[in-house]
């Protein structure tokens, strides 16, 4: 997955050269080139490989997805969202430039995402479904309402149902998007499997999050652990205890593998990459 990484870094290094230069573009760059696992666009490009075809020439779309997820974070750690002061190691956006850039460094990494996504070189009818397809993981009917219903949960703690559609639209949809994009792409016949696959991962990786908010190292995860008890946030771990959290991600990583053996795919592709999200440690 090395490799797969080092091609997307390289696109998102050169991806806003054409944008006009400013503070606005440094935070772009300054928010989009922080060190991260950039798991959603090698999901994409994983289900690509998995169904054999050659997804170097899908770098962009990839980007696309990275783009509007790094868009989510400098707005999460506003003062108005989770009022956080570090992100992946860094200064988040707002603290490194002011509120004003951050907001607007992300309004407009939202925007460059599908202006990328409107000049990919797929079929206009693929193109016309990977912009639905992350326009509506990325709006109110996904990110942005599982966002209203976290603040919601603020102060209170929700219960095991509450929390899953917290987490289902909040993480799982724009997890759930590379997928859907890239079985778009290659086998649309498959979506449904993709759309449980996704939504399996994005429950798991939320959980480790919560997890790792408790248990972590700030210095490996790069960013202030116990900002979800300090915030009063309802978690998994609030909710059911350490241990049976624990227990559940490994519930819903077995889950995901039974996903994937449902697929007409290379199984180890898909295999390697929900592996290397099980051991992750940040």
């Amino acid at each position: 997955m090395e490799k797969m990484k080092t091609q997307i870094e390289t696109y998102l290094a050169h991806s806003l050269e054409a944008l006009k230069d400013g503070p606005v573009k440094e935070a772009m760059y300054y928010s989009l080139l922080a060190p991260g696992k950039r798991l959603r666009p090698i999901l994409f490009l994983k289900v690509l490989q998995a169904y054999g075809m050659d997804y170097s020439a899908y770098i962009d779309i990839a980007c696309s997805v990275e783009m509007v997820h790094t868009y989510s974070l400098i707005h999460d750690d506003l003062p108005a969202m989770d009022d956080d002061d570090l992100r992946r190691g860094r200064k988040t956006c707002h603290k490194q430039f002011d509120e004003a850039t951050a907001i607007l460094a992300g309004d407009a990494l939202l925007t460059q995402a599908f202006s990328i996504l409107s000049q990919a070189n797929i079929t206009d009818d693929k193109k016309i479904q990977c912009i639905r397809i992350l326009a509506e993981a990325s709006g109110q009917n996904g990110m942005i309402y599982g966002q209203q219903e976290d603040l919601h949960f603020e102060n209170k703690q929700a219960t095991m149902e509450e929390l899953i559609n917290i987490h289902t639209h909040k993480t799982g949809k724009l997890i759930t998007a590379p997928l859907l994009m890239a079985a778009q792409i290659a086998a649309p016949q498959q979506k449904d499997v993709f759309v449980e696959l996704g939504e399996t991962i994005g429950l798991a990786y939320q959980i480790q999050d919560d997890i790792l908010d408790v248990t972590g190292d700030e210095a490996i995860i790069g960013k202030k652990v116990g900002s979800d008890i300090e915030n009063n946030k309802s978690t998994y771990v609030s909710l059911l205890g350490l241990e049976a959290s624990q227990e559940l991600v490994k519930d819903y990583f077995k889950k995901a593998l039974e996903c994937i053996y449902k697929l007409k795919i290379n199984h180890g592709i898909m295999i390697e990459v929900v592996q290397a999200i099980l051991k992750r440690v940040k």
